[in-house]
Formats: structure tokens, C-alpha cells, sequence
């Protein structure tokens, strides 16, 4: 069981939602009155390092085959 926590899969999924969850901040923080640029930034790097990690899972997770 507590192999099947740590899996790529799960992990995959786990990265995903957190994606998500930014996605949803950045917009809320994009809206608000006065915008928190240094947030903003923040938030967006951030979703930036998870679409790498994501993006490299996915890889290793489903690589391509030679041609």
C-alpha cells in the first residue's frame, strides 16, 4: 500500500491538481483590484517548475519509442 502512495502515477496526479489549484489562484490574483505582482510572479513560476515535473513524468512514464 504504502508503495502505491509514492507511485509515478499517483505523484503524476498529484502534480496535475496542484497545477490546477494554481491555475485557479493565478486567475483570482490577476483579478483582484490591486494586483500583487510579486504574487503573481510567484504563482506563475511555481506553475511553471510543476509543467516541468509534470511534463518529465509523463516521459518517463510513457516514453517514446525509437524510430
Amino acid at each position: 500500500m504504502q508503495e502505491n502512495l509514492h507511485s509515478p502515477h499517483r505523484q503524476l496526479i498529484e502534480l496535475r491538481m496542484e497545477h490546477a489549484d494554481l491555475d485557479n489562484l493565478i486567475d483570482l490574483a490577476a483579478e483582484q483590484a490591486p494586483v500583487d505582482e510579486l504574487t503573481l510572479r510567484r504563482l506563475k513560476k511555481r506553475r511553471l517548475l510543476l509543467r516541468d515535473r509534470i511534463a518529465r513524468l509523463e516521459r518517463l512514464l510513457d516514453p517514446k519509442e525509437p524510430a
